[in-house]
């Protein structure tokens, strides 16, 4: 079991200014489980955090991930299939090419839950493994464990 990280929750934990913020970096940081960035995703925040922060907030994700806070999920083979065809079946929903990479990435894992902000596109996606997906920090508070000690760094280095 892992906790997939899409875009939204991600850059909100680093920008402080962020609205999302407090409740993101609850999530992450409370997480009983590996956190896992579908590859994909680190474009889309890499984008954000050039556009609206510093470069320091790149770095420490970076530092983050090399320490093993985050596991990055390359996509697979497989995955751009499943990606075309999500792309193809909600091609008038605005599904973009990370949203599906997303979903492709929770499906292949067998997951039931995403970290996501985005729920006007992820209520619309249908997934191929379970009826709806648990979005989170939208659908409820996701238990903390003390499971997990390694939690991500990033937040005091952002200062």
């Amino acid at each position: 079991m892992a906790l997939i990280l899409d875009t939204g929750p991600l850059y909100a934990s680093l920008d402080r200014s962020d609205a999302d913020h407090s409740g993101c970096r609850r999530l992450i940081e409370g997480a009983a489980e590996p956190l896992v960035i579908p590859a994909p995703v680190l474009v889309e925040v890499d984008y954000w955090i050039h556009t609206r922060l510093h470069s320091g907030a790149l770095t420490a994700l970076l530092d983050d991930i090399t320490a093993g806070a985050y596991q990055v999920e390359e996509l697979q083979l497989d995955d751009y299939r499943r990606v075309r065809e999500l792309c193809d079946r909600y091609a008038g929903a605005d599904i973009g090419f990370v949203d599906a990479a997303v979903l492709s990435v929770v499906e292949r894992l067998g997951e039931d839950k995403l970290a996501t902000l985005d729920e006007r596109h992820f209520r619309t996606l249908r997934p191929r493994h379970v009826d709806t997906l648990r979005l989170l920090p939208g659908d409820g508070e996701y238990p903390a464990s003390p499971l997990f000690g390694a939690a991500p760094t990033f937040g005091e280095r952002l200062t």
